[in-house]
């Protein structure tokens, strides 16, 4: 018997979750946010303008596909991969369609992640330190069943943080790296069950996260997850099987360092002036990762018998690897919410496992707590939706044109018709979870997860047009166009990278480097910003300025416009006034 378990579990505890619902969940939170929009200000849409850089050279200067390249500046996260995925996609897409396919890699990226959370969950739960204790009659839940139950609840604790809906959404290099490190997670985690799947996902995720920007982070995740794997093979039998895990790892680190520094990827980037805001590093911690963290923490008191020996049990000592690094390379890069992204499969997994320890009346805690918040969040998006369509509240109506000026809402049968169905999904969720049916460990992140889901395809349908309007350059590039005319060609100063992107993908013109007006090129466009630095040169250069556009949903970010300044005239005099010469 495992007399250091917290776990008492009966066998009618762990019913399966239905597939098909499962499947239709994840399916519900990856698609809506990648489908129908436009590339959002702003690291989305520069990343997207990297890949537009290396496949069409047309709409600005080609780069190298080792050194991309974006308005003559280099990319300061140093990754490759999801440039080159999101390139080679584009590759393949029709006019108009460019964004769609570069999204492509990117949702297999976050199904990708979603799938190995759920089979790295499994694998740690079925070894022996994790199972429940056994029934002197019999009765305790069978380790399979056990195990896909936690898995399940596993996958339902990721899906509900907070922080995983927006950046694992966008075409950035943080769902890339994302990625990469739940592959990590899950070859460590199967081992040495699949030896031969294992490696490939353990090497595959080592040079993917290398090639996103995170050399470093690739090497310990690596080195200390595979040093804590082969510490929990405590059988003599086994030591053979360790060197061989070693020894692969040893070729897949030397792989990556040499990937690395071929490629000039070998930087460290820590902001020093950050490492002492722990507040800032709480806060961030505290939001991003609700609801997984309370459950991990409270996964981690109940299970602490074993986190003595935490090198023994790799379900504790796995996750909690991953979470530390993260936090870590976190608190020393900037105290970012991308740099945090990387630890939610491990929190998720930690979540996971305080839910066969959790007491009726937590639960009950937890189910009635996401009720009213998502309820009341859900209730908040409708409401503001109406106030778009009618004017009525007059309230929400009015908030909307202020922070978004110009807006204008069209109604939309078919997303009305998808977030109709999707409330009542929701509401049909909260009918069964306070009905009377047998328990179900995975039952409490039943309503988290189907809160947070909810919400996200509710502002992805009723909002997208808003959102849109609000997070696009597209409004910005209108203007700017309305002003310019026929013109392709438009000279820059000061831009920022997601600007130069904007103009690049919406409005479809050639960028060059400021220099003095010619007639193929007579525009220039400037970021207000940027001015007092430029103004002397751009007015040696003859420019003027002409019309400034503002973004309407930022009253902070205007670009300027100038147009080559007239020649000068010379003055002419009236005839009348003219007088002759003097004679001798």
């Amino acid at each position: 018997m495992n007399h250091t378990t917290p776990a008492i579990v009966a066998q009618s505890a762990v019913r399966r979750l239905p597939r098909l619902a499962l499947l239709l969940l994840c399916a519900a939170y990856v698609l809506p946010g990648f489908l129908g929009r436009t590339p959002w200000k702003a690291q989305d849409i520069e990343a997207f303008g990297y890949m537009l850089q290396l496949v069409q050279p047309a709409m600005g200067e080609a780069t190298s596909w080792f050194k991309p390249t974006l308005l003559g500046q280099t990319d300061p996260q140093l990754a490759l991969l999801p440039y080159w995925l999101g390139a080679s996609f584009l590759r393949w897409a029709p006019a108009g369609w460019e964004d769609v396919f570069a999204r492509l890699p990117f949702v297999a990226m976050l199904g990708l992640t979603l799938a190995a959370t759920w089979y790295a969950v499994y694998a740690l739960a079925r070894a022996p330190a994790a199972q429940p204790v056994a029934f002197a009659f019999g009765g305790e839940a069978k380790p399979t069943d056990y195990a896909r139950a936690l898995a399940d609840g596993g996958l339902l604790a990721l899906l509900a943080c907070l922080g995983l809906a927006r950046l694992a959404h966008e075409t950035t290099p943080a769902l890339s790296q994302l990625c990469c490190a739940a592959l990590i997670f899950v070859a460590l985690s199967t081992l040495p069950r699949y030896r031969l799947a294992s490696g490939v996902a353990m090497g595959v995720g080592m040079l993917g996260l290398t090639l996103s920007g995170a050399p470093s982070l690739a090497l310990f995740l690596g080195i200390g997850g595979s040093v804590l794997r082969a510490a929990a093979q405590a059988d003599p039998t086994q030591q053979r099987m360790r060197v061989l895990d070693l020894g692969l790892l040893a070729l897949i680190c030397l792989l990556c360092i040499t990937t690395a520094g071929v490629l000039d990827l070998w930087r460290w980037r820590v902001v020093a002036h950050n490492m002492v805001d722990v507040h800032i590093l709480a806060k961030l911690l505290l939001w991003f990762t609700w609801p997984a963290w309370p459950l991990a923490i409270w996964s981690l008191w109940r299970w602490r018998g074993q986190l003595a020996r935490g090198w023994r049990h790799p379900h504790l000592a796995l996750p909690l690897w991953f979470v530390a690094v993260t936090i870590t390379a976190t608190w020393l890069t900037g105290l970012t919410d991308r740099a945090l992204l990387v630890a939610l499969p491990a929190i998720a997994c930690l979540a996971a496992f305080a839910l066969p320890t959790l007491r009726r009346s937590w639960g009950a805690l937890i189910d009635w707590f996401t009720l009213l918040f998502f309820s009341f969040c859900a209730l908040a998006i409708w409401v503001v939706w109406v106030a778009m369509q009618t004017g009525f509240p007059a309230t929400p109506a009015a908030n909307v044109a202020k922070l978004a000026p110009g807006f204008v809402n069209a109604f939309s049968g078919v997303t009305f018709s998808m977030a109709l169905l999707a409330t009542g999904t929701w509401a049909w969720l909260v009918h069964w979870r306070i009905g009377h049916h047998r328990a179900a460990i995975w039952k409490i992140m039943a309503l988290p997860a189907g809160g947070a889901v909810l919400c996200w395809f509710l502002l992805m349908t009723l909002w997208l047009p808003l959102l849109n309007y609000a997070r696009s350059y597209a409004p910005l590039v209108e203007k700017v166009t309305s002003i310019t005319g026929e013109s392709h060609c438009l000279q820059y100063a000061g831009l920022s990278k997601a600007q130069g992107t904007a103009f690049l993908f919406h409005g479809q013109f050639k960028l060059e480097a400021m220099r003095a007006p010619t007639a193929s090129c007579p525009w220039l466009i400037i970021d207000e910003k940027n001015l007092p630095l430029m103004a002397d040169k751009m007015e040696r250069l003859g420019w003027v300025q002409h019309a400034k556009a503002q973004r309407p949903a930022d009253k902070d970010e205007h670009i300027l416009i100038y147009r080559a300044s007239a020649p000068p005239q010379v003055p002419r005099l009236d005839p009348a006034l003219q007088t002759s010469a003097p004679q001798d």
